[in-house]
């Protein structure tokens, strides 16, 4: 498996291009002003020492090296084995809410958003954890199979959005069968549960059921309420407007506390409420810690092997080129005609 240990360090390739247009500009000039003193053929002749080629061939290779060296601070490696080790963890399904009453603005910035913002928290704090995601609406989708790989659960956490699920509604019931699924048969003996992130809008199943099946399975299911009692309109994506009904009246989305405290209650868990403190992610994370921990297993590429060193020596070798390549012709090498290309007669 191939990586670079610092990859930021890539960046400098934006000042390397920057060097090239500085250096075509530089030669659009001097061939400008090279016209205006006079016709070229003839300057080059009372110039003799004078090379356009060599030059260029130095800035060729300065510009290689500097590409190298960039290279090289990115610290290139390659994993040479993959290894499974096995760390004392918890395992973690959330599954989120993305129908669009979770558009609403009662909370800031709306209510996915913040849900968003709480579970990228709440990963960050993660250590030796195993984590999935789930995403439903009027169905439910996993998002993420269960892993320990957090770079990958944020990065799919922040592409989430309400089109990812082409049916609209609030199946809370389906999205808790299939994250209780998504745990697999294999029981490691490690503390699970099942997050929930959800206005409490359940139209589709009986979502407390399926929350005390997890519960008869070991499983506790926590539910973190987002939005507020007396809600807010659903914004139409693209447009000022707001969703109506049939009467043409505005839909206000409201946050169903009662249904998400039923469903904690059957799921052996806790409801709490977001707002725009973090006493939701205290909560919730209190209670994961609370968890039995067990060894779980992972795959994990060790022993990566440092490559930055060839793409150092070559970097040396070429500065050292170009170092001893002068930008005027030379006397004492001046038979040596690498860089003067012949013409007929």
């Amino acid at each position: 498996m191939f990586r670079f240990a610092h990859p930021e360090y890539l960046l400098l390739f934006l000042p390397v291009l920057l060097l090239v247009g500085v250096f075509i500009h530089a030669q659009y000039s001097r061939k400008k002003n090279t016209k205006f003193w006079g016709i070229p053929k003839t300057l080059e002749k009372l110039m003799p020492n004078v090379s356009y080629v060599r030059p260029r061939f130095k800035f060729y290779l300065q510009l290689l090296a500097a590409a190298l060296l960039v290279i090289v601070l990115a610290q290139p490696q390659f994993g040479t084995k993959e290894e499974n080790v096995k760390k004392k963890g918890i395992e973690v399904m959330i599954a989120l809410d993305v129908s669009n009453s979770m558009l609403a603005q009662d909370v800031q910035p709306s209510r996915l958003m913040k849900a968003k913002q709480i579970l990228s928290q709440l990963i960050d704090r993660m250590s030796d954890d195993k984590v999935g995601i789930v995403v439903f609406a009027g169905d439910a989708y996993v998002q993420l199979p269960i892993t320990t790989d957090y770079s990958a659960a944020k990065m799919f956490l922040s592409s989430i959005n309400p089109q990812m699920v082409p049916y609209q509604g609030t199946a809370i019931g389906t999205a808790i069968d299939l994250a209780i699924k998504s745990f697999g048969t294999n029981k490691t003996g490690a503390g699970r549960a099942i997050i929930v992130l959800t206005d409490g809008e359940n139209h589709e199943d009986n979502a407390v059921e399926a929350a005390r099946l997890a519960s008869n399975n070991g499983i506790n299911v926590h539910v973190i309420g987002v939005g507020t009692p007396g809600g807010a309109p659903i914004p139409i994506g693209g447009t000022v407007s707001f969703k109506k009904d049939r009467a043409g009246n505005v839909v206000v989305s409201k946050l169903n506390e009662e249904m998400a405290a039923d469903i904690a209650k059957a799921g052996n868990g806790i409801y709490v409420r977001a707002d725009n403190s973090d006493i939701a992610l205290k909560n919730i994370s209190k209670h994961l810690d609370n968890l039995a921990k067990a060894e779980l297993e992972q795959k994990v590429y060790a022993q990566y092997n440092e490559q930055f060193q060839s793409f150092a020596y070559v970097a040396l070798i070429l500065m050292i080129i170009e170092f001893f390549i002068f930008s005027r012709k030379n006397k004492w090498f001046s038979k040596i005609r690498i860089f003067d290309v012949e013409t007929k007669n």
